[in-house]
């Protein structure tokens, strides 16, 4: 191996032993490190540890004999960037290699989106400020520059395609391409042939070769959603591709090689399917090197404004609309409703307003029904009672229930009530809730006003 990759013009400096490759990483910290992961005194596991516990600043390549998913799984989730299953084949070692190499170019890059603040209004084409969104930024600018295999569990409508676009253009394979493949939508009898391609006369009907979805994703990216749907009898072809990187097409002989980063998605529980038998283990092991998890829209209720301000102006453009501002009635109706169908339904009813407006004005009446319904009493004009009230008394009692329906958030309980921020918080002072935490909760980030210049 030294001598392939010394002619290769890599400088090595060689290890008979974990420890031994600790003193010389003391003095120099490599690019790249390959190590076998079963070895005398100490594995390749602890030496994925010892540099992790050194934060020395470089890549890990682990060689393994023996052939075990769960090897190679413990070896990615310690912080190697690849594997390599032995034995290997000489152009094998050489395109690791490569790949490791040339992701380390990115990390720079990487580096420089982490230190840009905890509180981004998005990553790529996706868009929220919510910590559970903050967190799913962080762990996706941690992964995006690798070649992990990555699972994405979402609700319907949250952005799993979205976020699988977003790994794939910050990842060394950006300038390949990224194909997707919605694996419920294709027939049972067909997915084998969509995947892998077919050769001329493989079936009834093939009156030429196919190429597959892994041949048109090569050098990039394949997007596999709804994987929960994928046949039990297909489950064992992938694995096979994604442990040795080969396939064949249906009705040929021989074997393809691939360089495809697959990330799937479900929304379906798929441990649960597991343990019913109706879903690979190993595949869901091999999938799971990382997991994502995309929040649902009702969780993250304080990113609904942003959100719909975005998706107006994006809808707007793309129908040549001239829109104004989004009223505050509608982003009231807005931050009532449970959004059930997550961003998409909500990108649907904003693009409803859009194209139902009538000189630019957007107008309640036009939500989709369920969603004007969402605000019971914001659909007629508060009546003051015969008796009067006290309103210092329901003043106070509305800033309390706003509070509490966003969880505590001021920023998000401000837009619910139509106040400015500033404003809202004078009203916290007077009734003296600002220091309450038992009423409050936690404070949310000042997102400002909620109508536009």
């Amino acid at each position: 191996m030294a001598d392939i990759l010394k002619r290769d013009g890599h400088v090595l400096a060689e290890a008979a032993s974990v420890d031994e490759a600790l003193v010389l990483m003391d003095s120099a910290v490599p690019d790249l490190v390959l190590c076998d992961w079963r070895m005398p005194e100490r594995d390749g596991g602890e030496l994925l540890k010892e540099v992790e516990d050194r934060g020395l600043d470089c890549s890990v390549i682990v060689m393994t004999a023996y052939g075990s998913i769960a090897h190679a799984v413990e070896a990615v989730r310690l912080g190697a960037a690849d594997y390599l299953a032995k034995p290997f084949e000489r152009e094998a070692l050489r395109l690791a290699v490569q790949r490791v190499l040339k992701t380390r170019s990115l990390e720079v890059e990487n580096r420089r989106l982490r230190s840009q603040g905890s509180q981004a209004e998005g990553y790529g084409e996706l868009i929220g400020k919510a910590p559970s969104m903050q967190l799913l930024y962080r762990t996706m600018q941690k992964v995006a520059a690798t070649d992990a295999t990555v699972l994405i569990a979402g609700e319907s409508g949250t952005g799993k395609e979205l976020v699988a676009r977003s790994l794939h253009s910050g990842s060394n394979r950006a300038a390949g391409p990224f194909v997707a493949l919605n694996c419920a939508a294709i027939p049972e009898t067909l997915i084998e042939s969509e995947l892998f391609g077919h050769e001329r006369g493989a079936f009834t009907g093939a009156h030429r070769r196919r190429e597959g979805r892994f041949s048109e994703a090569e050098g990039g990216t394949l997007f596999l959603d709804e994987i929960a749907s994928m046949p039990l009898p297909l489950q064992s072809s992938l694995l096979r591709v994604l442990q040795e990187r080969r396939f064949t097409r249906l009705g040929g002989t021989g074997e393809i090689s691939s360089d495809v980063r697959v990330v799937a998605a479900s929304n379906r529980d798929l441990p649960q399917m597991v343990a019913d038998g109706l879903f690979r283990e190993d595949l869901y092991y091999r999938l799971n090197v990382v997991g994502l998890e995309i929040p649902p829209l009702r969780s993250r209720r304080e990113d609904v404004p942003l959100l719909a301000e975005t998706l107006l102006e994006r809808s707007a453009r793309a129908h040549g609309i001239k829109i104004g501002s989004l009223p505050v009635e509608i982003l009231r109706r807005f931050m009532e409703y449970h959004w059930p169908g997550n961003v998409r339904e909500l990108a649907n009813a904003v693009e409803r307003l859009v194209l139902l407006a009538e000189d630019g004005a957007l107008q309640a009446g036009d939500l989709p029904p369920e969603v004007a319904r969402s605000t019971v009493g914001s659909a007629v004009p508060f009546r003051l009672p015969a008796e009067g009230l006290d309103w210092e008394s329901m003043e106070g009692d509305l800033l309390r229930q706003a509070l509490k329906r966003c969880d505590g958030n001021r920023a998000a309980a401000a837009r619910l009530l139509g106040l400015a921020y500033k404003a809202f918080l004078y009203r916290l002072e007077k009734y003296g809730l600002a220091s309450d935490d038992s009423d409050i909760g936690t404070e949310g980030p000042d997102m400002g006003n909620i109508t536009r210049g």
